[in-house]
């Protein structure tokens, strides 16, 4: 657990730095970076004191000024942390292909997928677990019979079994296209079947203020091909001698980061840290008059995490305790970002840990199909 005290600032939809005056100066929402002398910083003299400020202005300005982090070295001497989440509106969805079929001409096989959500498991014991059987296409009779089972056949009458049934000995009417949705890659031997899961239902958001609407889940599935008939043994366990071809993950999913849910969230959270009087959230509007909210719904923000320690330790004495540690959370909208980190990255360098959007697109021709993963920048 972080027991950090934490300040989030959420830099407004069209912030500019300022050029000019100190933090008395910030007008409502206003985001500025200041020196130790007050002053304003930006890239080309943060360095030049020995600390910075990060700095906001509020609406409610009764007993209280800017909101106002602690000491910043200008050197990074007192930090420990500090790097960057890229905002990444759009869940990842998991893909897993099948392929490496070990099928002999009229097999029995079995194809069993198992998903998994916060949600889900509310439901279903050991996940979301369903089966689908087919025959593996008979081989050709004559004087020269073949021997391989014909794969790209194989694959699509599991495709045409899992997008029209539930699954024979499933308990209740929910499909698989509820969750899934599949395809063939590739018309030979090596031909695969591309499994991808759906994107998750997002779920109603309650009103109260007191309550925690955004919802951190993604959905992951396990995937089995064995030999032989569905058995209500395989909402437990499976055999892996029986298994009759391999399922490669080729993307996890993930959670969508840096939303405008998310950040509105963080402000509720931390609020309490800087706020001077009527600390509490109550749900009567009439107790929540300090809090104010700079989030701007349907925004993707990216956060910059800076962790440090007390500037001067030179008043510290010895103790039976540890010192507490600061950090601030500073949500920029993504068209901001480039301003805001350049002066950061002048007095603590190069920014740690910046993730990567991973986006997948689908296009499908005759035969075969092609799926192409790019990366966003």
């Amino acid at each position: 657990m972080d027991f950090s005290l934490t300040t989030v600032f959420v830099v407004p939809v069209g912030n500019t730095l300022p050029s000019s005056g100190s933090t008395q100066n910030l007008t409502a929402g206003k985001f500025g970076i200041f020196r130790s002398d007050y002053t304003v910083a930006n890239a080309g003299n943060i360095a030049a004191k020995p600390y910075f400020y990060l700095a906001q202005g509020r609406t409610n300005t009764y007993l209280q000024g800017s909101k106002r982090s602690d000491k910043i070295s200008s050197t990074g001497a007192n930090v420990s942390e500090w790097y960057k989440v890229a905002g990444c509106p759009t869940p990842v969805n998991q893909i897993t292909d099948v392929s490496g079929f070990s099928v002999q001409c009229g097999d029995t096989v079995t194809l069993t997928l198992r998903a998994h959500s916060s949600y889900i498991d509310t439901l279903y014991f050991n996940g979301f677990t369903r089966s689908v059987t087919v025959q593996a296409p008979c081989c050709e009779c004559g004087s020269d019979p073949c021997t391989d089972v014909d794969v790209p056949q194989l694959i699509d009458s599991l495709i045409a079994k899992l997008e029209a049934t539930t699954g024979g000995i499933n308990p209740d009417n929910i499909t698989f296209n509820t969750f899934f949705e599949f395809e063939r890659i590739g018309n030979d031997a090596n031909a695969k079947l591309r499994i991808h899961g759906k994107a998750l239902t997002a779920y109603g958001q309650p009103c109260d203020v007191a309550a925690f609407p955004q919802e951190y889940d993604r959905m992951w599935f396990s995937t089995f091909v064995i030999s032989g008939p569905a058995t209500t043994a395989d909402f437990i366990v499976y055999d892996a001698c029986d298994i009759v071809a391999t399922a490669t993950v080729v993307q996890e999913s993930n959670y969508a980061k840096g939303t405008s849910t998310e950040i509105a969230q963080l402000e509720k959270n931390f609020y309490s840290y800087q706020a001077a009087y009527l600390k509490h959230l109550f749900r009567e509007a009439g107790w929540n008059g300090n809090f104010e909210s700079w989030v701007t719904p349907g925004t993707t923000y990216d956060l910059f995490y800076i962790k440090f320690n007390e500037y001067d330790k030179s008043a510290y004495q010895w103790g039976d305790y540890i010192h507490q540690d600061a950090t601030v959370v500073i949500a920029v909208p993504t068209s901001l970002t480039a301003g805001i980190e350049a002066v950061l990255e002048a007095a603590l360098g190069a920014v740690a840990a910046d993730n990567t959007c991973v986006t997948t697109t689908t296009t499908t021709t005759a035969a075969p199909t092609t799926t192409t993963t790019t990366t966003a920048p």
